[in-house]
């Protein structure tokens, strides 16, 4: 009898109130599109810096970089340069600070960002928060496959999934 008393219990419980669910690595879809990496990048900031010698450039301050839909900010954004490339083709970008990357109705926010323009990659490190309407992920590290519309958190995956109740 106490134990049907706890199942009811505990069906109730997650029936009533929003699920929080563990797991070490969580395969979910990001932005609902694909994103096409060869349109242009477009980026703004307080301040630039650029070094021939290594071939980068360093936007501080109110970094906003933008290509077709997708947004992402931050504070601090290396941008290194395709080796031999006499295009000046933008290779990587490395994003630190108060990172926020928002891509359709979706938006995931970290501590530090690399995205791989050649393989069409960003990799968040560092507290990733994901918000996907009133449902919520946290983990160490995502990786987002912008190609395929996929992103796959890993480092001890914490979700909260909304009933639809509330």
């Amino acid at each position: 009898m106490f134990n049907q008393l706890r199942m009811v219990f505990v069906a109730l419980a997650l029936v009533v109130a929003p699920v929080t669910v563990t797991a070490q690595g969580t395969q979910i879809t990001f932005g609902g599109l694909k994103h096409d990496a060869s349109q242009p990048v477009e980026l703004s900031s307080d301040s630039l810096q650029i070094n021939q010698t290594n071939g980068s450039a360093v936007f501080t301050g109110n970094v906003v970089i933008g290509q077709g839909t997708m947004r992402l900010s931050a504070n601090h954004v290396v941008v290194e340069y395709a080796a031999g490339d006499s295009n000046r083709r933008i290779s990587k970008m490395h994003a630190t600070g108060s990172v926020v990357l928002v891509n359709g109705a979706e938006a995931a926010e970290a501590s530090e960002a690399v995205y791989s323009i050649d393989n069409g990659n960003i990799v968040m490190t560092g507290n990733v928060i994901l918000t996907q309407g009133q449902s919520a992920l946290s983990s160490n590290r995502m990786v987002v496959n912008l190609k395929t519309g996929q992103a796959t958190l890993e480092g001890r995956v914490k979700t909260i999934l909304q009933t639809g109740n509330n």
